[in-house]
């Protein structure tokens, strides 16, 4: 059985994110994409006061800068599509008011006709909490539960009432609702994250940055579920963070998805063996413009499927 493939939208700097977003949504769904995905980054501090990912002197790609909202993004696509999934891969739950985000997701949901994928997870950077002052950056967990319920609250029936640390709805009719149940995947590596997700998600968001550490990854987190008693299936979504080159990298230093599109693929096909079912690719970084997104995204779905993957 083929794998599910997504594409990651533009959301780069060199993007017309107005015109490219679209365009792109439109392309990848003709070309056969299953799903198109947005990630979230709130703000590039300079100086920087912290390392990318939390690790002191790693410094933020330059493609931070100036990211544009996901779920502005999303919404962009979702007029230009009419089969694709949508999803956020991810968004930083602790930036978001509870209630705010619920109603968001759930109209997004609504409009494009129940194809939203709310990937969640509760992210790195303090500047962004600092910015955002929904609740410190010490308190992401507890603000991530709180998000799955209320958007647990406000999705379901009428009337919605709910009370915790930062929300309060008193009774009151909250919509539009999603059209069917909104898949919410979180993203995690800790064995306190792992167990949020086997109890209270519907699936798992790795990076796929190796092939033996995304199958070290399933096998724990279907263990989990096993010594939990989940007996719902998990979804799982693994990102491929891909740099493209028209030519092979030949260098000993080659990571996992670096190089020509048959690189790539093959990186893929080895990931593909863990068991994972379904990974988007996001190459919208190593290209010029939607033109050429479009054209490497035509070219990878084609030896992608070519090659039986």
């Amino acid at each position: 059985m083929a794998i599910r493939l997504g594409l990651h939208l533009p959301q780069a700097r060199q993007y017309d994110i107005g015109r490219d977003v679209p365009e792109v949504a439109r392309a990848a769904e003709q070309i056969g994409y299953d799903s198109l995905w947005v990630y979230e980054r709130a703000l590039f501090p300079e100086p920087q006061t912290q390392g990318l990912y939390g690790v002191p002197g790693l410094p933020w790609p330059d493609h931070y800068r100036g990211v544009p909202d996901p779920l502005v993004t999303l919404t962009l696509a979702v007029t230009a599509t009419e089969r694709v999934e949508l999803g956020t891969g991810v968004l930083v739950a602790g930036l978001h008011h509870p209630f705010r985000l619920a109603k968001a997701l759930a109209t997004l949901d609504s409009a494009s006709g129940g194809r939203l994928v709310a990937g969640l997870g509760t992210g790195w950077s303090l500047d962004e909490y600092a910015a955002a002052g929904v609740a410190p950056f010490e308190e992401r967990g507890r603000v991530l539960d709180e998000i799955l319920d209320v958007c647990q609250a406000v999705w379901g029936p009428d009337p919605v009432t709910y009370e915790g640390g930062l929300t309060k709805i008193n009774s009151s009719v909250v919509g539009p609702k999603p059209a069917r149940p909104i898949p919410v995947l979180l993203a995690a590596t800790s064995k306190k994250a792992m167990t949020r997700l086997v109890d209270r998600a519907d699936g798992w968001f790795p990076v796929a940055m190796g092939a033996d550490q995304l199958a070290t990854g399933l096998r724990q987190v279907r263990e989990l579920a096993a010594e939990r008693g989940r007996t719902e299936p998990l979804r799982t979504v693994a990102r491929i963070n891909a740099l493209h080159t028209p030519k092979a990298y030949d260098g000993d230093d080659r990571q996992p998805f670096q190089g020509s599109v048959g690189q790539i693929v093959e990186d893929l096909a080895a990931h593909a063996e863990s068991g994972v079912e379904e990974f988007y690719i996001d190459v919208q970084c190593t290209c010029r413009d939607g033109q050429e997104l479009k054209d490497v995204a035509a070219e990878v779905f084609e030896a992608v499927r070519s090659a039986g993957i």
